[in-house]
């Protein structure tokens, strides 16, 4: 018995200092495990450092061409070609690029390496942008904290405020910046750009796409693609250029997608007031144009009013727009139903956010205006359309195809059944594809 008790003593002992041993290992891993996370907080707690800004201009096709090269614009004096009065001075043939696309991208780099992409919107005079970056938002960010968005965003506000550079450019440049910060502190803390703005409303989000063709047959076989793809919106250009002066082809349209949807009506700012009256209520007759777009020229405000109480269909308006101030007296004055900011040209996701949440106040949805660019507009478009609740649709259903879409990432963004995907990588989730990048960046610039 003795000795039997002893042996069952030694094998207890030997399993107890097992069970001691792995117990130790675990707690060992717990504790350093524990480490690790409160390094990550700390980490995360740390200024992030802005040591360098850099801006790029992207262009394509990449053919090497003088900077005024890819402009195209309309003779001076040009007229509309309409019958009587309707024959003026044409104010919606804006400058136009030759089948070029061109974008400037942003660049800010901390003193830890951290590296955050923003995009403005540029189309026609990119350097303009990148030299209001690299000599004036520049140095004012370098040594700052990036962490502090509001705080940088206001500071680069007033920069030219007192001189009356609210619009154009200087707020385009200001969105690029503003979007590289947003990027920085997603890829900081490890979470998509849409959880630090409060977390997503939705898993996806719907989308429409432009539809063209010389023909109104073209046209609507464009239309009938894309419902193909599950897209329930298309949109169109009325009186947008040449070639679109026909309201027979937004019928031709309006018709086909009746059974599956509806179809929004550009015109950038074609037409007087008495024309856009006597235009939208053809449309409300139509009875499926989602929204009548930029009817009026921008400065127009007082009109717009009178345009939305007047028509049926709802009015949009916003892709003109810059800044909240804007937008409060269009709302104010109940002169849209549906307003469509552009991130990359309206003070970027700091100040699109406060106007998609002015617009709520108002009970008016909003739409994100998606433009030429790149896949990284897109995406910071998604990001802030996810995290608001009144967002009803984004433009882009194209935007991932092409030179400047999906194929410049490492992952691409995903779109099913007509509706954009949540990314859910940290930052705006654009991880580039340097040799596709380095294609499309002009090096002269």
């Amino acid at each position: 018995m003795p000795h039997h008790s002893a042996a069952f003593t030694r094998r207890a002992l030997f399993g107890s200092a097992v069970g001691v041993g792995a117990a130790a290992l675990t707690q060992s891993r717990a504790r350093a495990e524990a480490g690790r996370e409160r390094q990550e907080r700390l980490d995360a707690a740390r200024p992030l450092t802005i040591a360098a800004v850099d801006a790029f201009v992207i262009r394509t096709p990449p053919t090497p061409v003088a900077f005024d090269e890819p402009l195209e614009l309309p003779p001076i004096g040009d007229m509309t070609g309409g019958v009587g009065i309707w024959n003026r001075i044409d104010h919606a043939s804006p400058t136009r690029f030759k089948s070029f696309e061109q974008a400037v991208l942003v660049r800010i780099r901390t003193d830890s390496g951290l590296v955050g992409w923003g995009e403005c919107h540029a189309p026609s005079a990119p350097r303009v942008h990148q030299r209001v970056i690299s000599d004036l938002f520049a140095p004012v960010l370098r040594g700052q904290d990036a962490r502090r968005i509001n705080a940088l965003w206001e500071r680069l506000f007033t920069t030219e405020r007192v001189r009356g550079y609210s619009t154009g450019a200087q707020f385009e440049a200001l969105a690029g910046v503003d979007l590289a910060l947003w990027d920085l502190l997603g890829k900081a803390l490890g979470q998509p750009v849409h959880q630090l703005l409060g977390g997503k409303y939705r898993n996806a989000q719907p989308l429409y796409r432009g539809i063209g063709g010389a023909t109104t047959e073209a046209l609507v076989a464009d239309a009938k693609a894309a419902v193909g793809t599950g897209m329930q919106m298309v949109k169109m250009g009325y009186r947008k250029g040449k070639g679109s002066e026909g309201i027979d082809r937004v019928t031709a349209v309006a018709e086909f997608m009746k059974p599956h949807g509806q179809v929004a009506v550009d015109s950038l700012g074609a037409f007087k007031l008495y024309e856009a009256i006597q235009a939208g209520r053809h449309f409300d007759r139509l009875g499926n144009i989602g929204w009548f777009e930029d009817a009026l020229q921008a400065d127009d405000q007082p009109a717009y009013p009178i345009l939305a109480e007047s028509l049926e269909t709802p009015v949009c308006v916003g892709e003109m727009l810059n800044n909240r101030f804007q937008f409060r007296d269009l709302l104010a004055s109940r002169g849209a139903d549906v307003i469509n900011p552009d991130v990359c040209r309206a003070g970027g996701i700091t100040e699109c956010q406060r106007i998609a949440a002015l617009a709520d106040a108002f009970n008016v949805p909003w739409s994100p205006h998606v433009s030429t660019g790149t896949v990284l507009y897109f995406s910071a478009s998604l990001h802030l359309a996810l995290a608001t609740p009144n967002c009803i649709i984004m433009e882009g259903g194209r935007k991932l195809e092409g030179p400047l879409g999906n194929a410049l990432v490492r992952t691409p963004l995903r779109i099913e059944n007509g509706a954009a995907v949540a990314p859910d990588a940290p930052g705006f989730g654009i991880d580039w594809n340097e040799t596709a990048l380095a294609r499309v960046t002009v090096n002269d610039a």
